[in-house]
Formats: structure tokens, sequence, C-alpha cells
């Protein structure tokens, strides 16, 4: 999800690049929302790798394939770009038959996919990960890359059962590795610090592990936090941009968070904030470092000087 996240200012640079383009995207089904926020995104072709690997002679999975296939060749690319870098991704670029542009052996994250280019490009790794996209892209279509990332994104207007009313913060909690998880106390110490300034606090989850994690949260923060339903990735993109502030792990939705210019606290131990840390805007800030998690006092210090709490 996150590497979705970090993609979409690609697609601002082209259209400023590039008048008149026309651009497809290429997602895993579960991530079919993300791309649909951008504007300039013509058509969004959900695929199915992760189910689709489970059994892949199956009559129904190569039937869902082939159907893929027709419809990408049937849009007739003059280029195809892998953002990606893996060999998933570069076979489902070769999928649209049209030429394929990637990175080189060293650049890439698995260097068989670039076996699946026609065209590679060689892009420092030690770049921010959006940087590293943004300047694949304008070597493949020929465009300079200045200035900050734009993500110009529109969440959708969606209602929201069971939210309480505004203001409200919301705690990204839930990640799929452990190591990037910030310990239950400091959850709980910032959440009663909000609500003592007037600050309802959400969590949202995605599987039934992360619920339950959830529901002891907020039941240790106190009568202020609410689990929030089952949402899908649109309406996460909705509930993120009604929230007075966000704070979160290394994971999607607080990429997210921060793409749609909420005022956003991300928070790093486990990996490094220079490659996936909000960088762009004054309204996000990335906190902890090598192992080291923030506490709650220095989140509330930072999330004030963004002028969250007010």
């Amino acid at each position: 999800m996150g590497d979705v996240v970090h993609a979409l200012p690609v697609v601002t640079d082209l259209v400023a690049a590039h008048p008149g383009i026309e651009i497809d995207w290429v997602v895993e089904e579960a991530f079919a929302d993300l791309p649909r926020l951008h504007p300039a995104v013509a058509e969004v072709v959900p695929v199915a790798v992760r189910r689709w690997r489970r059994t892949p002679l199956a009559p129904a999975v190569r039937a869902e394939v082939a159907a893929v296939r027709e419809r990408l060749r049937g849009r007739n690319y003059r280029l195809v770009l892998d953002l990606q870098g893996l060999v998933k991704s570069a076979w489902l670029s070769r999928l649209a038959g049209a030429p394929v542009a990637g990175f080189d052996r060293s650049s890439a994250r698995e260097p068989l996919a670039c076996l699946a280019y026609r065209h590679r490009y060689r892009v420092p790794l030690r770049l921010h990960a959006i940087e590293r996209l943004r300047q694949l892209a304008g070597q493949a279509l020929g465009h300079p890359v200045t200035g900050l990332p734009r993500f110009g994104l529109r969440a959708p207007a969606l209602p929201i059962p069971g939210l309480p009313p505004a203001p409200f913060a919301v705690f990204l909690h839930a990640t799929s590795r452990s190591a990037k998880q910030w310990p239950d106390p400091h959850w709980e110490t910032l959440g009663r610090s909000l609500g003592e300034q007037g600050l309802r606090v959400v969590l949202p989850w995605g599987s039934e592990p992360e619920r339950a994690r959830a529901a002891v949260l907020a039941a240790a923060i106190g009568g202020h936090a609410r689990v929030a339903p089952r949402l899908s990735l649109a309406q996460c993109a909705a509930l993120l941009a009604d929230a007075r502030l966000a704070v979160g792990v290394d994971t999607g939705l607080t990429h997210l968070s921060a793409a749609l210019d909420t005022p956003t606290a991300a928070l790093f131990a486990a990996t490094p904030a220079w490659r996936f840390g909000p960088f762009w805007t004054g309204r996000a800030v990335s906190l902890g470092q090598d192992g080291v998690w923030p506490s709650a006092a220095q989140v509330l210090a930072a999330l004030a000087g963004l002028e969250a709490l007010r």
C-alpha cells in the first residue's frame, strides 16, 4: 500500500510535463481505491496477484489473467512504466504488450525484474522512495524532476457510520510488522492527553487482530476513544481528510494521511524515516530513529508545532 501512495506524485509530474498524456494504473485489487484518488488517472486496472499465486493453474485464475491481458492490450499503450521493480510487477508490465521501462539491475528491488524491460535506468538507492520513482519516470519520459512532490489527491465525500463528532484524531496503530508498532502505553498516554484537549480518538483497523488491538487501546484510553467500523480505503481517505490530525506508524495509511495534507505525526524506529517519511509538507513530521521510539510527550510537542492542536 505504501508503494502505491509513494507513486502518486509521479502522476502529477507526468501531467505537468506532458499535457494531454493519458495515464492508466495497474494495481493490486485491495488497493484499487488509492489511484482513483488522483483525478489524472484515467483507468484503474485491478489485478489479484496475491490471490492468483495460490492456484496459478486454476481455470478461473487463467481466465482472469487473460481478461487483464486483453484489457491492457486493447489500450495500445506507447509505454509501460514499472515503478515497483519486482518480478511480479515486471510480469504484469509485459501483459500490456508495449515497451516496458524500469530500473536497471543495480537499482531494482529484485534485479531479475530488469530482464523484462526494454528501457532500463539507474536511480540511486539512497534516495527517498518517492524521489526514486519520480527520477525513474523523469528519465523514462524525458522530463526534468524539480521541486517537492505534489500529490493532488481528492478525498471522496463518503459517509462513515459511527464516527464521533469533530474534532477528532485518527490513530493509525496497525502495521504488518510487529517491529513497526509503537508501544501500547505510548498510544494510551497520547490518547488521554488529546482527550484532555477536547479531541476524540478514532482507531481504524484492517484485520481481526488489528480490530482486537484497537478495542484494547480504546478501552485503555477512555470514553472519548472509538474503534472505527470496517472501512474501505476510500472511506479511510475520507476519514483522514476530515481529521484534525493523525498519528501513525510506518504504514500505508500514515503515508496517505500526509499525502492528503492532514497534520500527521509519522513514527519510525524499525524503518528509516529518510527513506519513507513525509518531507514534502510542513503539515507532517517524522519522529524516531534507529530503534528508538519517540515518547508521547514528544509526539504532542510535534503536533503542537504543526498547529494541529488548537
